[in-house]
C-alpha cells in the first residue's frame, strides 16, 4: 500500500513538472511582443477609496488624465465622475464627509511636498482649509462624533508637526496637542483622554509614550531599546494596541491596557507585522504582514478570533482593504508582480464581489508580463542577501539577455513584489531585472536592517556587486552586459558602484540620487527634524569627525573614477535630492569624455507623478540601455562625445 501510494505520489511529482516545462516551453517558443512605453504608461493607477455616508459610492485617485486627479465611482462599478479636472497640480482623494457628500482631498505644488487639506463642496467648489503658504498639513482621522477632523501641521514651527482639530461646521482649526519636544505623533483615543507619540533614537529604535490629555502627564511603553509604533487605541478607549521587536528579530502586536498598565501579545508572525487597524464599530480586525517582500493581510472577527472569510483571487494578492462605516463593505485593492492593482469592493452579508478597474491596458496580455521570482544569494561575507528577480520569457541558454541590477530607495528601504511599469518595460525589451535587497533594507529582521549602519557604499555596495556576480552565473545572462540602476537612495548606491567599483558594471542609470551626502544631510527638510538625529546616526553627522568619511563615501568629489556610461534623472521640484546634485555630478563625469544624459523634469519633485514624464523618462532609459548595454557600437576609449543635456519642459508650456 506505501509503495502504491508513493508511487501515484511520484507520477504526479512527474505530471507537474512536465506540465510547468511544457508552459515555460510553450512561453518560449511563442515570440513575446514587445510593447511601447505608451503602452505600459496607458495602465491606469488608482489609490484611496473611501465610502460615501450612504455606501453609494466610492471617493478614489487616478491618473488616468494624465495626473493624478480625484473621481468617485459606484459601489457596484461604473463610469468615473470627475471631482477635480486639474492639468497640472495632482489632487489626491482623503475622504468623504461622514454624514454628507463634501469631500477632503490633498494636493502639494508639483512634487514639492507641502501638502495641503481641500475642502470639496456640494457645489464642486475647492477651498484651501490650510493655506499657510509654507506648511505642510496631512489628514488624520475623523473625530469620534465626526463634527470635525484631526490633522498634522508644522505651521507654528516648520520643525514640528503639531496636532490640530478643524471643526467641519465652522472651518476653524483648534490646537489640540503642541509638539514642543520633536515628538511624533502616532494615535488618539476616541474620547481625546490619550496621545500615543512615539521619540526616534535612531532609523530602527524609537521609545513610545502615552501621553494624557488631562495631567499632561507622559508614560513610556516600552522597557528595552527597539523599534516601537502606536497602531491605534481600542474602541472602548481601554487598550493602546502598538507593533514592537523588543527581543525579537521582527515586529509583532501588542496589547497595553490603560489601566492596569499589563502588556500582552496579540499576533506574532515569522515576520514583521507592519500594522493593525479596527473597523468603526470594532468588529474586525485588520492586521498586515510583511512576508518575504509581500504583503500578507489578516482580516478576524474581533469577538470570536475567526477569519472573515474573504474572496480567492487566485495567483493575485490583496493588497490593502478597508470598511465602511457601517462595516457592511469592504474595498479591496488586488495585484501581483506581473499586474497593477486592481480595486474590487465586496459586500460582506450577500458575498457580492464587484470589480471596480482594470487598470491594465487592454492591449497588454498579461501573460506576455513577467512574475517576480524570490531569490538569495549569499554576499562577500557570507550575508545572504534576498532579491526580487525579473527573466524575460525570450532568456534561455542559447538566447542570452543583458541584466540590470535594480536598488531601491531609502536606506533602509525594500523591493517589494508587487507591481512596476518602468522594470516591467525594460523585462519586456529584453533585460533581466534583479531587485537586491541589500544588507540595511527593512523587512528581513532588525540584524539585517542595522548591519549598513555607517558603512553606507561600502558593504551595501558590496551586495549590489555580489548580486551582479550572481547573474553572471545564471546562464540566461549575458555575463558582459550588466548595469545598475536605481532611484534616490538607490541612484546613490549607481553613483557608488561606477565611482568606487568602476569595472564591475556596464552602465549606471540613477534616478535623482544623492551624490554629495555632506549637503544632503545639511539640507534635510525642516519638517524632517524629529528624524534628523536619527539619520545622522545612521549616515553620519556632517557637522562632526564624520564629515571626512561622508566625503569619502559622496560620489561627486571621486567623479575622475568614473569610466562608464551615465543616465541622469531629476525634478527639478525635489526637497529631498536637490536639483544641484544631478547637476554636479553630471557635469562632472562629462570632464571624463565619458557619455551622459541628462533628463532634467521642471515639475516634478521626488519621483515623477505625471504620465507625459514618465513616458519620456522610461522611454529614454531603454534607448540609453539599448545604446550603450545591449546592442553598445562604442569603445570605452577616452574618445567618446559627450551626450546633449536634455530637459523636459513643464507639461503646460508643450
Amino acid at each position: 500500500m506505501k509503495q502504491s501510494i508513493l508511487l501515484i505520489f511520484v507520477l504526479i511529482l512527474v505530471s507537474c513538472k512536465n506540465e510547468n516545462q511544457t508552459k515555460e516551453t510553450e512561453t518560449a517558443q511563442r515570440e513575446i511582443p514587445q510593447y511601447t512605453i505608451e503602452q505600459f504608461m496607458d495602465n491606469e493607477s488608482v489609490g484611496g477609496g473611501s465610502f460615501s455616508h450612504d455606501n453609494s459610492k466610492l471617493l478614489i485617485s487616478s491618473n488616468k488624465s494624465g495626473i493624478y486627479n480625484a473621481y468617485t465611482v459606484s459601489t457596484q462599478g461604473g463610469d468615473y465622475t470627475p471631482i477635480t479636472a486639474s492639468d497640472s497640480t495632482s489632487y489626491f482623494a482623503q475622504s468623504f464627509f461622514p454624514s454628507d457628500d463634501r469631500m477632503l482631498l490633498s494636493a502639494d505644488g508639483n512634487g514639492d511636498e507641502i501638502d495641503h487639506i481641500y475642502l470639496r463642496d456640494t457645489t464642486g467648489t475647492l477651498t484651501d482649509l490650510t493655506p499657510e503658504k509654507e506648511a505642510k498639513s496631512q489628514f488624520l482621522d475623523w473625530t469620534e462624533d465626526k463634527q470635525g477632523f484631526y490633522y498634522l501641521s508644522n505651521k507654528r514651527d516648520p520643525k514640528y508637526f503639531d496636532v490640530y482639530k478643524m471643526d467641519i461646521n465652522t472651518f476653524k482649526p483648534s490646537l489640540v496637542y503642541q509638539n514642543n519636544d520633536g515628538m511624533n505623533f502616532s494615535a488618539i483615543s476616541g474620547d481625546e483622554q490619550y496621545i500615543a507619540l512615539s521619540q526616534s533614537l535612531n532609523t530602527n529604535d524609537s521609545d513610545l509614550y502615552l501621553y494624557n490629555m488631562q495631567t499632561k502627564e507622559s508614560t513610556k511603553i516600552n522597557d528595552q531599546l527597539s523599534a516601537n509604533s502606536a497602531q491605534g487605541f481600542s474602541k472602548d478607549n481601554t487598550t493602546l494596541y502598538y507593533t514592537t521587536d523588543d527581543g525579537q528579530e521582527f515586529s509583532y502586536l501588542m496589547a497595553y491596557d490603560l489601566s492596569t498598565k499589563e502588556k500582552s501579545i496579540v499576533v506574532q508572525k515569522d515576520w514583521d507585522v507592519m500594522g493593525s487597524g479596527f473597523t468603526e464599530n470594532g468588529t474586525y480586525m485588520v492586521v498586515y504582514i510583511n512576508e518575504d517582500g509581500k504583503n500578507v493581510i489578516e482580516v478576524t472577527e474581533t469577538a470570536t478570533k475567526q477569519p472573515l472569510d474573504l474572496p480567492d483571487f487566485g495567483q493575485m494578492s490583496i493588497t490593502s482593504v478597508s470598511f465602511s462605516d457601517d462595516e457592511k463593505w469592504m474595498r479591496l485593492y488586488v495585484g501581483g508582480s506581473n499586474t497593477p492593482s486592481d480595486l474590487y469592493t465586496y459586500n460582506i452579508e450577500n458575498k457580492a464581489l464587484h470589480r471596480i478597474t482594470n487598470v491594465l491596458n487592454k492591449d497588454i496580455n498579461i501573460d506576455d508580463l513577467v512574475t517576480a521570482q524570490v531569490v538569495r544569494y549569499k554576499s562577500f561575507d557570507g550575508t545572504v542577501i534576498p532579491a526580487i528577480y525579473y527573466l524575460p520569457h525570450q532568456a534561455s541558454k542559447d538566447h542570452k539577455v543583458p541584466a540590470m541590477v535594480w536598488v531601491h530607495g531609502g536606506p533602509g528601504g525594500q523591493t517589494r513584489q508587487s507591481y512596476f511599469s518602468l522594470l516591467q518595460y525594460m523585462v519586456n525589451h529584453g533585460y533581466a531585472v534583479l531587485a537586491v535587497n541589500n544588507r540595511g533594507s527593512s523587512g528581513y529582521g532588525k540584524t539585517f536592517y542595522k548591519m549598513d549602519d555607517l558603512n553606507h557604499g561600502e558593504k551595501d555596495l558590496q551586495d549590489c556587486v555580489e548580486g551582479k556576480n550572481w547573474l553572471q552565473t545564471q546562464p540566461e545572462i549575458d555575463a558582459d552586459k550588466i548595469g545598475i540602476i536605481g532611484g534616490s537612495y538607490g541612484g546613490y548606491m549607481t553613483m557608488a558602484a561606477l565611482t568606487y567599483t568602476p569595472e564591475e558594471f556596464n552602465v549606471g542609470v540613477n534616478l535623482f540620487g544623492v551624490t554629495n551626502w555632506m549637503r544632503t544631510l545639511k539640507s534635510i527638510p525642516p519638517y524632517w527634524e524629529s528624524f534628523r538625529k536619527s539619520l545622522y546616526l545612521e549616515l553620519g553627522d556632517p557637522y562632526s569627525a564624520d564629515s571626512v568619511r561622508l566625503k569619502r563615501i559622496s560620489p561627486l568629489f571621486h567623479t575622475d573614477k568614473v569610466t562608464k556610461p551615465l543616465m541622469v534623472l531629476q525634478g527639478a521640484q525635489d526637497p529631498r535630492v536637490l536639483q544641484v546634485e544631478s547637476d554636479e555630478i553630471v557635469a562632472g563625469v562629462r570632464e571624463n569624455g565619458v557619455p551622459v544624459e541628462y533628463v532634467l523634469f521642471e515639475d516634478e519633485g521626488h519621483g515623477f507623478v505625471k504620465k507625459e514624464n514618465q513616458i519620456e523618462a522610461y522611454s529614454k532609459v531603454v534607448d540609453f540601455l539599448d545604446e550603450y548595454l545591449k546592442n553598445p557600437t562604442k569603445k570605452m576609449d577616452g574618445e567618446l562625445p559627450q551626450a546633449d543635456m536634455e530637459a523636459v519642459d513643464d507639461v503646460n508650456s508643450q
